[in-house]
């Protein structure tokens, strides 16, 4: 009785914690180096793709005196996009030890290595005239982005009393979405000259002009980015769960209504527009909630000491699926044409009934009460209160004989 009585003495005083700018400047400068390196990594790579790809030629060609074939620069571009993903996948496998050896601060300073030398790999790639070392760069910064989704998420978790936790932890998404508006602001024609933004071609199946499609692909990272400041504002009030079944239902929505707009674009002029609007629609439905919010779940609904292994595996799925959707989606448009989104579709809906029926509310919850949320699903035993402690404190079960003895001393 007396150590669940000081389990629950410690625990109030670190829930009501007020804010610092101790804890905002961690949140920002944390997501800064993590979160914004990955967003902006994420896009910036589709502005230059002419340039690169005649860079790529040039090599060829000052190596072997011939131009490289077609097949092979849509090869080399094809790995140089996707290999980020491989990297992250890379880098959250190799969390959960990474964690163990260095602790959450001391991966998130580490990892600050990985974006340098990947940083300087893809800049002097061209001064030593070696495409080798924009893709190896591009890999690395993969890896530092992976280690940065998972660890990042968790630390904020950690530090941040109960009733601003959601809103610090969106630090992460609203970061992810800044670099990836600075990647397409950098991707402008009046920044690079004839360097356009690459698109995967849905806003020109859409009917809009390639003139315009950098300033339609920078407003959407507007919208993502204006969603996801929002969404931290508003999580504290209507919880983690109504802003997650809300977005992927909207955007169940919006992906029908695109797909209705696209097979009549040809048949009204003004359609194309209805169509933009779907697709921004999306991003901010998407940003809302399913953009940020799972990385802020999966730090509150495990132990401090399963965390490490949580985030190992959301990263996994969230690095296969980007690989998985960034390989499949152009043959899944191929077959189906304008029908490629009911995929998703399909995706959105399943995910918002799950979630109705699984997910507790997590909103200003201890991780005690969420904890019983899920025994009361499971139909298993509520853990006590000096759990409780163990779980915020890390107290192991070998060190809690010692824990009773302090007290008692006291």
């Amino acid at each position: 009785m007396c150590l669940d009585g000081c389990a629950h003495a410690l625990l109030l005083s670190f829930l009501q914690q007020p804010i610092t700018a101790c804890l905002l400047s961690a949140a920002f400068f944390g997501a800064l180096g993590s979160s914004f390196i990955y967003g902006y990594n994420l896009s910036v790579v589709n502005a230059p793709a002419t340039y690169i790809k005649a860079f790529y030629n040039q090599t060829w060609i000052d190596r072997y005196n011939e131009p490289v074939a077609a097949e092979t620069v849509t090869l080399l571009w094809s790995i140089t996009v996707s290999i980020f993903a491989i990297g992250g996948l890379c880098g959250a496998l190799s969390v959960s030890y990474i964690i163990r050896v260095l602790g959450r601060r001391g991966t998130l300073l580490v990892n600050n290595s990985f974006a340098v030398i990947a940083a300087l790999l893809m800049s002097l790639g061209e001064t030593a005239k070696s495409f080798e070392m924009l893709i190896i760069g591009r890999f690395i910064i993969g890896v530092d982005s992976g280690i940065a989704l998972s660890v990042l998420p968790m630390y904020l978790g950690e530090i941040t009393p109960r009733h601003i936790r959601g809103s610090i932890g969106q630090f992460n998404s609203i970061l992810i979405c800044l670099g990836v508006f600075t990647g397409q602001v950098l991707g402008l024609p009046e920044l690079l000259g004839q360097l356009w933004y690459y698109t995967n071609g849905i806003l020109l199946e859409a009917g809009f002009n390639q003139e315009i499609v950098p300033y339609i692909t920078l407003s959407t990272g507007g919208i993502e980015t204006l969603a996801a400041i929002i969404s931290g504002l508003v999580i504290e009030r209507i919880g983690r769960k109504p802003l997650l079944i809300f977005g992927f239902t909207a955007m169940a929505v919006f992906f029908s209504l695109l797909t209705v707009f696209l097979n009549f674009q040809d048949r009204v002029s003004w359609m194309p527009y209805l169509s933009y609007i779907c697709i921004l629609a999306v991003i901010a439905s998407f940003c809302s909630g399913p953009g940020g919010i799972p990385f802020i779940l999966t730090g509150e609904l495990f132990e401090q000491a399963s965390r490490p292994a949580a985030f190992m595996i959301a990263g996994t799925v969230n690095w296969l699926s980007n690989f998985a959707v960034g390989l499949l989606f152009p043959f899944i448009q191929e077959t189906l044409q304008t029908f490629a989104f009911l995929v998703f579709v399909a995706v959105c809906i399943v995910a918002s009934i799950y979630l109705y029926i699984v997910l507790p509310e997590t909103k200003n919850k201890t991780f005690m009460d969420i904890s019983q949320s899920f025994a009361k699903i499971n139909q298993i035993p509520y853990p006590s209160p000096s759990h409780e402690m163990e779980m915020v404190l890390a107290i192991q079960p070998d060190e809690k004989k010692e824990a009773v003895k302090v007290e008692s001393s006291l």
